[in-house]
């Protein structure tokens, strides 16, 4: 992911070569579990506004963050090339990295929490990190919603999967010096920050996952 984002006005379409097309759905998908109208949504690694989008239009008020300015310059750039009447609710588009979301914002103030090809971006001890900060900052009953690269359960599955990933993690590798892994035992990760009802759901060749939590009431 690092290799799209060096070159944000590629990532969209990079995304969807990377997704065989399906990335929209993960969006809606994500938007399915956290928005609706009235709900306060938090995107975490926003990027170009997908999925803040999505939950927008379904009549959420997010907050879209994410460290990259021209990422978020894009997302600004599609929220204002809208229809008036597009969406029912609102996106605020702020530049703040993960590490700054327990100063922006209060404990149980969110209804909300979604976040997608992110966390495969962050060491583990930022992964751990993000996910208690989020924890507390979800009221009770809160919605968790993460969809994110992850490494397919069969072995054979895992053999194809690297075989793909390989040319891939080369080129990003050689244009940036560092490079991004699946998320390796996200919903154990989720169960350990505290959230309950945890379920990951696996969809794009058994390598993608969106996983669903909640804060307990």
């Amino acid at each position: 992911m690092k290799v799209l984002e060096s070159a944000p006005h590629r990532y969209d379409r990079g995304v969807r070569w990377l997704s065989g097309g399906r990335i929209e759905a993960v969006y809606d998908a994500l938007a399915a579990h956290a928005a609706a109208p009235g709900r306060r949504v938090l995107d975490v690694g926003c990027g170009t506004g997908g999925v803040s989008l999505a939950c927008a239009a379904r009549g959420a008020d997010v907050v879209g963050i994410d460290v990259n300015p021209e990422m978020l310059d894009i997302a600004r750039s599609r929220l204002a090339a809208l229809p008036d009447d597009a969406l029912a609710g609102t996106l605020e588009l702020v530049e703040l990295g993960a590490a700054e979301i327990e100063d922006r914002f209060a404990s149980a103030s969110l209804d909300a929490v979604v976040s997608c090809l992110c966390f495969s971006e962050l060491s583990p001890e930022e992964q751990a990190y993000v996910l208690r900060t989020v924890h507390d900052r979800l009221r009770p009953g809160g919605v968790l919603a993460l969809a994110d690269e992850v490494r397919p359960a069969a072995a054979l599955g895992r053999l194809w999967h690297g075989l793909k990933r390989a040319p891939l993690a080369a080129v990003t590798y050689a244009l940036t010096q560092t490079t991004t892994r699946p998320v390796e035992g996200l919903p154990g990760l989720v169960a350990g920050a505290g959230f309950v009802d945890v379920h990951e759901d696996r969809g794009l060749g058994g390598d993608f996952a969106v996983v669903t939590a909640r804060r307990a009431p």
